[in-house]
């Protein structure tokens, strides 16, 4: 139950032509704490309850938790939501050596963000860095879902 990963700004598409799947992704906070984000997700018709913890200093690591639920539950909470939702497309770019980057285009107030995050399975764990993936953000609060979902 615990999450590792970096996270990345993209520099251009060309991830679009190493993807092997595409999801469409509704969601919403139904807390902000940094302490523990609650997130409720709609993904290609599925429906997903998340609670992350606080990240360590590096901004690499923390606690997550991850539940499918019924799509019209997700639905519903969805309505109790606080203010901001997050829309975007992801894209699942695998690596040869099992890893896979996901990367986020973000639709609505932040389009023309896309990120690029990298689930790992220690902190120094090595990837390979495509020429599409640009400066690394990961642990600057902005590039936060939760951050992005209330920015104005």
């Amino acid at each position: 139950m615990k999450e590792i990963e970096r996270k990345f700004l993209v520099k251009n598409d060309d991830y679009k032509l190493e993807a092997d799947r595409i999801y469409h992704i509704i969601q919403a906070y139904l807390n902000r704490d940094p302490a523990r984000t609650v997130r409720i997700r709609i993904q290609n018709g599925q429906g997903f309850l998340t609670i992350k913890g606080r990240s360590n200093t590096s901004g690499t690591t923390r606690f997550e938790w991850e539940k499918e639920i019924p799509l019209e539950e997700a639905q519903v909470l969805l309505d109790l939501a606080e203010p901001g939702v997050i829309e975007k497309v992801r894209y699942i770019i695998p690596l040869p050596n099992g890893l896979k980057f996901e990367v986020d285009e973000f639709l609505g107030e932040h389009t023309g963000l896309t990120l690029a995050e990298i689930e790992l399975p220690t902190e120094n764990t090595p990837f390979p860095k495509p020429d599409w993936l640009g400066k690394e953000v990961t642990g600057q609060k902005e590039y936060y879902n939760a951050w992005l979902s209330q920015a104005k």
